[in-house]
């Protein structure tokens, strides 16, 4: 099986970075990249250097896909470490292994430190856990390689824990500009959802609560889906199997022919694959779908399971994702959901690197009224902060400019009045050379003196000192000297009160002009 050019990419940054001497690297590829097809090639090369390989996962559905895929994608078969079955004894140098067995002591007291050479981790970002680690701690020499797809910030901190290296990462962008995923349009329904009574429990909501909070919607959320998801092959992700079953009936009384899954479903197998031959066209889940699960077909998400953790809003969102005949894109329903005290993920959160972009494309989305591309949606929220900003940062500058025209310049100030011991002045104590108070920064400015420029607390007492003296000497005032000084005239800072108060007064009824017979560069004071 031909790899596709950033598969090749992986493939050759992982051995790069083993060989480099880092034993425990990450490889991150969003859902529907082919994530298991990279492993298998780093798998069959590892055998060929003569590695036992363990393939390391939480669910059987995993092991299972792992195993088929590697003999698919290599030809080479793999024994199983899992409840009663064992790898001891097998000739085969691939082993797919359940963390929950492999954990247990007893099982891991057959192996020695060295059995595995390599131990590939899916669904990576599981691997924080204890039992992952207590795997991972009795093979100390060998290597690692954790594969998911895109973490959110507080996973890829936690994996850093584990992990020394990101060896490569693939974006969901770059995958549906290079036409290996499908593109993603977004709508957000117009329903508000209440959240706010709703706790949160180890970083994400209470699924009870969640359950509880959602009921009331159900109805108005099948009306809603009505206009968009008839013709769609949709799979919906909702709290709590109860809420599921409970969404499945409303679904099929407003026409849809829905079913549902969950892991006490006997008939799972069955359901999934009249699905995906068109039997249906809802799937309603208890989040059993987020992984380890591909039809290729499906072209609708409903997320009724919101979420604070990107990796989970990004799972479910990928069991869309995939390419298949006559699927131009998938439709994405987001919601407006209400919450009080907590961030939750929305379709920018699959796209947007920062922050503040995601939330204006989120408001973007909000007020659209027909799905958007969700890569346009992106550049548009992009230019539009770089507008806002833009706007922000003229109002600032033109605030700045009428400050200081307003006010004077300390340089101009002490210049003005002539004060060596202002221009010449050096901190010498410990509070000199803090930063001006924010009361010394607003009583400056209230007396008529600029104090962006003035750097320390020291600076900003003594002219607030000098200042009061010249109140009680009756000198000319900052805005006096600011106002003379702009119309040309000389060392008004040593000048009295009243001189320049008079000055002004016959400018003023000049109509803001200086009568003819005043040259400013050669006035002297009471002239």
């Amino acid at each position: 099986m031909e790899l596709r050019p950033y598969q090749k990419e992986a493939k050759e940054a992982v051995f790069e970075n083993w060989d480099n001497g880092t034993k425990k690297t990450l490889l991150v590829l969003p859902t529907g990249c082919g994530k298991t097809i990279v492993f298998a090639k780093i798998t069959e090369e590892c055998v060929r250097q003569g590695d036992r390989v363990l393939i390391l996962a939480h669910r059987g559905e995993l092991l299972d896909q792992a195993a088929d895929k590697i003999a698919k994608a290599t030809g080479l078969g793999c024994a199983t470490e899992k409840a009663e079955q064992t790898c001891i004894g097998s000739w085969f140098r691939i082993v797919v292994g359940s963390v929950q067995s492999m954990m247990r002591e007893k099982r891991l007291d057959r192996f020695p430190e060295d059995f595995f050479g390599t131990i590939i981790i899916d669904e990576a970002h599981h691997c924080v856990s204890d039992s992952y680690q207590r795997v991972l701690n009795h093979f100390p020499c060998a290597k690692i390689l954790g594969v998911t797809a895109t973490p959110d910030r507080g996973d890829m901190k936690n994996l850093g824990n584990v992990f020394e290296s990101l060896a490569y990462e693939y974006t969901l962008p770059r995958a549906i500009k290079e036409g290996y995923l499908s593109p993603i349009k977004a709508i957000t329904i117009p329903l508000k959802v209440d959240l706010s009574g709703v706790g949160v429990q180890s970083g994400d909501f209470k699924l009870g609560d969640l359950g509880t909070a959602l009921d009331p919607y159900l109805r108005e959320i099948a009306e809603e889906m009505k206009k968009y998801c008839m013709d769609k092959k949709t799979v919906v992700f909702l709290p709590l199997v109860k809420t599921s079953q409970k969404f499945r009936d409303i679904l099929n009384e407003n026409g849809f022919c829905a079913a549902e899954v969950n892991g006490e479903s006997q008939d799972r197998a069955e359901i999934l694959q009249d699905f995906e031959a068109g039997r249906y066209n809802v799937l309603c889940n208890s989040m059993l779908l987020t992984e380890g699960w591909d039809c290729p077909s499906v072209d609708c998400i409903a997320v009724l399971r919101p979420t604070k953790v990107r990796s989970l809003y990004c799972q479910m969102v990928g069991r869309g994702t995939r390419l298949a005949p006559g699927k131009d894109h998938l439709l994405l329903l987001d919601f407006l959901w209400h919450t009080e005290r907590h961030e939750l993920c929305h379709p920018a959160h699959l796209i947007c690197e920062n922050e503040e972009v995601a939330k204006k494309m989120t408001e973007n989305l909000e007020t659209a009224a027909f799905p958007m591309d969700i890569e346009e949606a992106e550049k548009t929220a992009a230019e539009d902060v770089i507008a806002q900003r833009e706007e922000a940062l003229a109002k600032q500058l033109a605030e700045m400019k009428r400050r200081k025209k307003k006010l004077v310049d300390p340089l101009q100030f002490e210049m003005s009045i002539q004060a060596e011991d202002l221009s010449g002045y050096v901190p010498a104590f410990g509070w000199e050379m803090a930063p001006p108070s924010d009361k010394q920064k607003q009583t400056l400015e209230k007396l008529g003196i600029l104090p962006d420029q003035i750097d320390n607390a020291g600076k900003a007492a003594k002219i607030l000192d000098r200042l009061n003296k010249r109140r009680e000497e009756n000198l000319t005032t900052p805005k006096q000297i600011r106002f003379l000084e702009g119309k040309g005239f000389q060392h008004v800072g040593t000048w009295q009160f009243d001189t320049a108060k008079r000055l002004i007064d016959r400018i003023a009824a000049n109509g803001w002009r200086i009568p003819l017979e005043i040259n400013p560069a050669e006035y002297r004071e009471g002239a």
